[in-house]
């Protein structure tokens, strides 16, 4: 029997992928507004698929959509961060538990590489390509736990870990690919208990840095964000 063809991307997945890229790269930054005339047109889509695919973007944490009124991306209040991380200190530490004995040759692989695409970031200055690699190794980690109940936990987390890291991309990034090269060296050796020790330390250091970066950013209401710009 032939396998099945893969299936081609819907038109609101690629909106949606197309969408999402241009917030977690910074193109589009918190309190953006997101106008279905605009985007139809830049994107060359109909409004249909660009709805459905801005609910998608709610539903990860990227846009908030305001009825009547249009969508906007979202932004990160102190509370928010201090989840978000309070749920990968959890999870991802349990993830580098299990990849410890469960890991791959190709997992191994994988995060080697994310490593290395780390360090030639860093000696480029290269602060986005750095951002991207630290938290590719982040992924990396859980895809190497080989428990795809925990996976399917940390995928709706997926793009606002990913957005956030770019949006702290200017704090101590050396230091974070120096951690993850421990880490790496645990996962390999199948330390389960000093990688998951390491994990929780990584990501409880990480807050208070995160906060102070997040202190210098402005809050947007998506109301009076959406109403303001609809009167000019």
């Amino acid at each position: 029997m032939q396998p099945e063809p893969s299936r081609a991307p819907s038109l609101r997945d690629r909106v949606h992928d197309q969408l999402r890229s241009r917030i977690i790269d910074l193109e589009l930054l918190p309190g953006h507004r997101i106008t279905e005339r605009e985007a139809s047109a830049e994107l060359g889509v109909s409004r249909v698929p660009l709805r459905e695919a801005l609910r998608l973007l709610e539903a990860e944490g990227l846009v908030v959509l305001v009825p009547r009124q249009g969508a906007m991306v979202a932004s990160w209040s102190r509370e928010d961060i201090v989840r978000l991380f309070e749920v990968r200190e959890e999870l991802e530490t349990l993830a580098a538990r299990l990849a410890a004995t469960r890991r791959t040759d190709a997992d191994l692989r994988r995060m080697r590489d994310l490593l290395d695409d780390a360090e030639r970031a860093l000696k480029a200055d290269d602060e986005s390509a750095t951002a991207a690699a630290n938290a590719g190794f982040h992924r990396a980690v859980v895809a190497a736990c080989g428990n795809p109940l925990l996976q399917r936990m940390m995928a709706p987390l997926d793009s606002r870990v990913q957005w956030l890291f770019h949006l702290t991309k200017h704090r101590d990034t050396r230091e974070q690919r120096d951690e993850h090269v421990r880490l790496l060296e645990l996962i390999e050796a199948g330390d389960g208990d000093g990688a998951a020790a390491l994990y929780r330390a990584h990501i409880v250091a990480g807050l208070e840095p995160t906060l102070a970066v997040a202190d210098t950013w402005e809050r947007f209401d998506p109301v009076d964000v959406t109403r303001t710009r609809q009167r000019r």
